[in-house]
């Protein structure tokens, strides 16, 4: 029988699924989740039951929730029948591995079994190179940067005041936008390179209108999981409004949990959630809204609920919200500020006289260009349609890749580790 052969898959197997997705699930749980169970425990019950400190596995959520995915679909009869290697190769397919996007089945291994892309294809690999450079950039020269000032604002919460906490809170916003969607246009390029062409999983989030539309474009490919196995599961949108809400509000409260073993993250998903569900209850009224302010609403507010995503405790989440409501403004500490003053813009600007009177022109510049990035320029899956292999874009490459390398000098946080 060829391993391209596809086959019903008997009632009878129902168990056999059940197991298999139990123990995936039970893999996850015992190295993301033991701790955080042991803790609520203890609280609770008043134990001293002693943390067990597991190291987690690198992408353990991305590849778990492959193989779930694969599971699931091969007792639904919609996976053809391959061999073990080609699985494995599925699962195990590096570019995307440790921050996804998460695939599945059906757009990957037809690809690694085509005859055709086992060649190499230079126009494939100057195709990859640019959009795994612009991905590097993001990561390196833009989120990084922006990761200085997250580390200390959040390591001095109780000294913020409101003009730090928020410039603090919207720098997160940016560093997580451009740490991720660096990674995952990394991961896009290097499959190119290898003739695989990957599931986009940013859409230009932050161009959105309202949040509803933001979840559409914000990881794309686990909202594309959460909605094929779990949404339309539960009834999807066909039981009535008040249940499609309830099975929204589950999705978000999943998805929290899948980020982060810390009530933190429930509470950021929940936040999420809710105003999804009221953009949807009151759909009208925000289309009608000028584009402007639903934009505003929507960036605002999802920078606020990034708070909890960011904060260690839900503790230090409401203590940062204080800095920022007892509307105490003062400059922006020096702390801040030193994060901008990358070799190049030092270079530029120290010692001169725009720098004595504005010493926040550093980080002025920076948030320049995050926004002029995140609104008027194009997403990696749009780049890469126009690309055109000439002397421009492979200048652009090399920049990037370069200036890059330069800086891996600096201390580089991996946001996605955890998850």
């Amino acid at each position: 029988m060829s391993r391209l052969q596809q086959s019903a898959t008997p009632k009878s197997c129902k168990p056999v699924m059940i197991f298999a997705v139990a123990v995936n699930l039970g893999i996850i749980g015992y190295f993301k989740y033991m701790d955080f169970f042991i803790e609520n425990v203890n609280a609770v019950a008043g134990t001293d039951w002693p943390l067990k400190h597991i190291m987690l596995p690198l992408g353990i959520s991305f590849f778990t929730f492959q193989q779930i995915s694969f599971v699931v679909d091969t007792y639904r009869g919609q996976v053809p029948k391959y061999d073990f290697l080609t699985y494995a190769c599925y699962v195990t397919f590096f570019p995307q591995l440790v921050a996804g996007p998460i695939v599945t089945h059906d757009e990957l291994v037809p690809q690694l079994l085509d005859v055709d892309k086992k060649k190499v294809d230079w126009d494939n690999m100057a195709k990859g190179f640019y959009i795994f450079a612009m991905g590097l950039g993001k990561k390196v020269l833009i989120a990084d940067v922006f990761g200085g000032a997250v580390n200390w604002g959040y390591g001095n919460i109780l000294t913020l005041q409101s003009t730090n906490a928020i410039m603090v809170m919207f720098a997160y916003s940016i560093q997580l936008y451009f740490d991720f969607s660096g990674y995952c246009d990394m991961a896009i390029g290097l499959g190119k390179m290898l003739n695989i062409d990957l599931p986009l999983n940013f859409d230009s989030p932050y161009k959105s209108l309202n949040l509803a539309d933001f979840w559409n474009r914000w990881h794309m490919t686990l909202g594309r999981f959460f909605t094929r196995y779990v949404y339309i599961s539960l009834g999807g949108n066909r039981r009535g409004n008040l249940r499609t809400y309830i099975n929204i509000f589950i999705v978000f409260l999943l998805s929290g949990f899948w980020h982060g073993a810390a009530w933190t993250f429930v509470i950021w998903s929940v936040l999420n959630g809710l105003l999804v569900i009221v953009t949807r209850m009151f759909k009208k009224g925000f289309d009608a809204m000028y584009p402007v302010i639903g934009w505003l609403i929507c960036q605002v507010y999802f920078s606020m609920s990034l708070v909890f995503f960011r904060a260690v405790r839900t503790r230090d989440a409401i203590e940062f919200f204080k800095q920022i409501f007892h509307l105490n403004f003062t400059k922006v500490d020096s702390n801040i500020l030193l994060a901008f003053r990358t070799p190049l813009l030092k270079l530029l600007f120290d010692g001169s006289t725009i720098a004595n009177f504005m010493p926040f022109i550093y980080a002025a510049i920076y948030y320049v260009i995050a926004l002029v990035i995140i609104i008027g320029c194009k997403n990696a899956h749009e780049k890469m349609v126009a690309f055109k292999p000439n002397v421009r874009s492979l200048l652009w490459t090399v920049f990037l890749i370069a200036a890059s390398v330069l800086s891996f000098s600096g201390i580089s946080t991996f946001l996605y580790f955890n998850f």
